[in-house]
């Protein structure tokens, strides 16, 4: 990412502080620009109770004096701030490349509003244009999942880093399956879903109240649902 991007998001983060309000619970997402967002929520002193999506947002928040909440004690969230790795014009969204997927989309769900923030080159024409979908696996079950995901027509790839498999904070695999223009995305959700092993997938179908855009003129643009 270079300075200029750098430099979007960070004013990503701060625009998005005007859907946070003093008292509320928040989601804290995952990722570069809920990252932004979340330097940015420290900076403002505005009083907020967080519920984190992954460890790494869990420990950010509290070394910038958030208060954190497990989703037990938030009873409800306000709103969510995440990122997304695509979005497409009906607001749906790819997630889980940083491969916190899971509890993004259970933190998402547990929201009364939930806000995406992307820059301008996440947004596509369709789902499946940077040609990947991550999908979260119990790993007993990664012989018989990467069969039937591979009988989808996808090509599945379990997840590597640092010459290990990635291991997800919830213990599970990650597949990363090649896919091409996403058609259908609810029904290839359903699809995958169906499969015994299948813990959940990047695929965020009618769940964003809105999107906004970090565009590369600097300005800040907003998608909402339609």
């Amino acid at each position: 990412m270079n300075q200029d991007e750098q430099e979007h998001l960070e004013a990503l983060g701060r625009y998005a502080l005007r859907f946070a309000k003093p008292g509320d619970t928040v989601g804290l997402g995952t990722g570069r620009a809920a990252t932004a967002f979340i330097h940015a929520l420290g900076a403002s002193l505005i009083h907020v109770r967080g519920v984190p999506t992954s460890k790494a947002s869990d420990e950010l928040g509290r070394s910038l004096g958030i208060e954190i909440v497990s989703l037990v004690d938030a009873l409800k969230i306000d709103t969510d701030f995440d990122g997304a790795d695509e979005v497409d014009s009906r607001l749906n969204l790819i997630k889980g490349y940083g491969g916190a997927l899971v509890r993004e989309k259970i933190v998402a769900a547990s929201s009364k509003r939930f806000i995406v923030l992307v820059g301008e080159e996440k947004v596509v024409k369709r789902l499946g244009a940077r040609g990947s979908l991550p999908v979260e696996v119990v790993p007993f079950a990664l012989p018989l999942v990467s069969r039937k995901i591979a009988k989808l027509g996808l090509k599945p790839k379990v997840r590597q880093e640092g010459g290990a498999d990635f291991v997800t904070d919830n213990g599970n695999l990650i597949l990363d399956c090649g896919v091409k223009d996403i058609r259908k995305p609810g029904r290839l959700d359903r699809e995958l879903l169906a499969i015994p092993g299948v813990v959940g997938t990047g695929l965020f179908v009618g769940m964003a109240s809105m999107v906004l855009v970090a565009r590369n003129d600097g300005k800040i643009g907003t998608m909402r649902s339609r």
